[in-house]
């Protein structure tokens, strides 16, 4: 029988195990839902997808997604992306270099912005301080306020040089 100490990190390896199947499992709830609403399927090719924008730590390239193993063709995963956009899954990105880059929509995964490499074009994902976030949503009510907008809601981009251009 495991001591206790061990005991315990075998359950909080269960759990978050658990936890990612069970985010998973929504994910993929969400997605069919949102392409059934666009008479789309969910197919093998696009669940796999989805699955690799999850699991991918910034917005990925088509040339990305094929290093890392997707199973379809460069013009199916164009396709598969695009269906995943009108849908709202998926939002794609421009970069400095006119290379687009794919990611899930934050309903999917996280509120969070980006940084550009001016050079290479390389975007990361970037989680801001809440007080921050709190700042932004004064500025959009002040957007609001100056041009009688309605803001739904905002994207922030820091631009300048990743360590690898550097």
């Amino acid at each position: 029988m495991p001591r206790p100490r061990a005991r315990v990190r075998l359950f909080h390896a269960f759990s978050e195990r658990v936890y990612a199947l069970r985010m998973s499992t929504d994910i993929h709830a969400i997605v069919d839902e949102q392409l059934r609403r666009t008479r789309q399927r969910y197919t093998l090719g696009r669940r796999q997808l989805v699955e690799m924008l999850h699991a991918a730590s910034r917005p990925v390239t088509i040339p990305d997604l094929m290093e890392r193993g997707a199973s379809q063709s460069q013009s199916s995963l164009y396709r598969n992306l695009a269906i995943l956009e009108q849908c709202g899954a998926v939002h794609r990105i421009a970069s400095t270099d006119d290379v687009a880059r794919y990611e899930l929509t934050e309903a999917l995964s996280e509120h969070h912005h980006h940084v550009v490499c001016s050079s290479c074009g390389r975007i990361d994902d970037v989680v801001l301080p809440p007080a921050i976030e709190r700042a932004l949503g004064e500025a959009a009510a002040e957007a609001r306020r100056q041009r009688d907008y309605t803001v739904d809601s905002h994207r922030l981009e820091f631009v300048g040089t990743c360590a690898d251009c550097a």
